[in-house]
């Protein structure tokens, strides 16, 4: 059994004032990265994989394989709600095509639209917006999202208060300098069901959060709250009116029977969705940081950052590594998030030797099983331990 903490960029975390907030409005700062790259790591990286792309001959976008996938998973989600609004097959039947609406809503989210907004699909500007408004698909927002992952999370990964995706309030401990309460103790048996509500979430949150961004939090030059509200508001409307009223009436069923369905459809997707995204970030190799009141200059550099707060899992998995958008080769895709995730599997030996070359670190679990247990465990070590007392980590 070896002994590991999580690492942090103050000199004594427990005296911050972060602890002594609590509930109350702090206004916490973002950290600022080094901006000078000492041993020269992300220069030379970023030089040997923009040489593997000249030398192959290949552009960073998608190409024929990625436009197979989006057409495949597009038509699975249409295909299958269409056939269901045909009304001709019996309720087990209908379970089964509400199974791959799911499925396919998710692979939607991981690879068409995450790539989209990402600017990596194409290097043609509307052709990722279109492709991007398939979040319209999953009900949520793309201006939203791209300000929570684009801006918050991909800057400040693992960084709480700032990166939203570890922000949880009482019900989840998700980052080791949040305050522990006694319900998180059992967190790690009920965690995966509160995963299943990630997407369904998306059409309460997404308001909230129109009104919690502000122009300088989400780089978005004409950020104007009434014309995000509004355009959230009729994204909103129309993904409702063609889930929950269409069904309503073409198949003269009761609201209750098609709400349930949509809810289920929800809840697979939000598991798939979470469970991803949790093992690439929240597992007991990552590191976890926490912004502060005041200002903090941290000794890394953004892109040792990145490796230190991210890991892959399963890169060898032929299927997750079709099905999940590259989601399962994190590390590379945070370091290169401009380059299509079809991309991920060539250029990830190139990152990992690059990082062992200069004495970097490169979190891996050779199995999607591995990840998710070391998940599980990270989420039993959150919900007992303080700051203080170090993670115990299996060899």
């Amino acid at each position: 059994m070896a002994l590991k903490f999580p690492k942090n960029p103050t000199e004594n975390p427990i005296k911050s004032p972060v602890f002594k907030a609590k509930m109350q409005k702090v206004a916490y700062q973002k950290p600022t990265f080094a901006k000078q790259d000492i041993k020269n790591f992300f220069p030379t990286l970023k030089k040997k994989v923009d040489n593997y792309f000249k030398e192959n001959n290949h552009t960073k976008q998608a190409n024929v394989a990625m436009f197979g996938k989006t057409f495949i998973l597009l038509a699975l989600y249409l295909g299958a709600f269409g056939l269901i609004l045909t009304n001709f097959f019996s309720t087990w039947a209908v379970i089964f095509l509400l199974c791959i609406i799911g499925f396919a809503k998710a692979g939607i989210g991981m690879s068409i639209m995450h790539d989209a907004n990402h600017g990596a699909y194409s290097n043609k500007e509307w052709v990722n917006t279109l492709l991007g408004n398939t979040l319209c698909l999953l009900g949520g927002s793309p201006t939203i999202w791209k300000i929570q992952h684009n801006v918050l999370h991909h800057t400040y990964t693992n960084v709480l208060h700032v990166d939203e995706d570890i922000e949880t309030k009482v019900i989840l401990r998700l980052s080791p300098y949040a305050p522990l309460k006694p319900i998180h103790k059992y967190q790690h048996f009920y965690a995966f069901a509160l995963y299943t509500l990630m997407t369904f979430s998306f059409l309460i949150k997404d308001f909230i959060k129109v009104f919690r961004y502000k122009k300088e939090q989400s780089n978005v030059a004409k950020y104007n709250k009434l014309n995000m509200f509004l355009t959230v508001f009729a994204v909103k409307f129309v993904y409702l009116n063609l889930a929950l009223t269409l069904p309503c009436i073409l198949l003269n069923a009761s609201f209750g029977w098609v709400f349930l369905s949509f809810f289920f459809v929800h809840a697979i997707t939000g598991m798939i969705l979470s469970v991803v995204f949790q093992l690439a970030h929240l597992v007991e190799d990552t590191s976890h940081h926490t912004a502060t009141p005041e200002s903090q200059d941290w000794e890394n550099t953004w892109a040792i950052h990145q490796l230190e707060t991210t890991a892959n899992f399963a890169r060898k998995n032929p299927f997750l590594n079709w099905y999940l958008g590259g989601l399962n080769y994190q590390v590379e895709h945070h370091l290169f998030p401009n380059i299509c995730h079809v991309h991920y599997d060539q250029i990830s030996d190139i990152v990992k030797d690059t990082a062992k070359d200069f004495g970097v670190c490169y979190h891996e679990y050779p199995t999607f099983g591995d990840a998710l247990m070391s998940h599980i465990r990270m989420l039993y070590w959150l919900g007992r331990n303080k700051m203080e007392e170090p993670i115990a980590v299996a060899n």
